[in-house]
């Protein structure tokens, strides 16, 4: 396809920009978990990957621990 010389409009995104910066530190070791796990499900982000996957282990761990009436205990009789 060529282009006739029309510009494409860029469409604002409805996510805020992100500004906030989080560093770890990795073995060698864990980086190659890490890289041969994104190669084998052909993930290309690795910086959203990463994000997808702390968010949603806390939104699980929140869930979980969120607090109800009654303890489980009480509520398993």
């Amino acid at each position: 396809m060529v282009n006739c010389g029309k510009k494409r409009k860029k469409v604002p995104s409805s996510v805020p920009p992100r500004k906030q910066r989080m560093v770890c530190l990795m073995s060698e070791e864990e980086v190659q978990i890490v890289d041969r796990y994104l190669e084998k499900y052909q993930i290309t982000n690795k910086a959203r990957w990463l994000r997808e996957t702390i968010l949603s282990f806390i939104h699980q761990k929140m869930e979980e621990d969120y607090p109800t009436l009654f303890k489980e205990h009480d509520m398993r009789r």
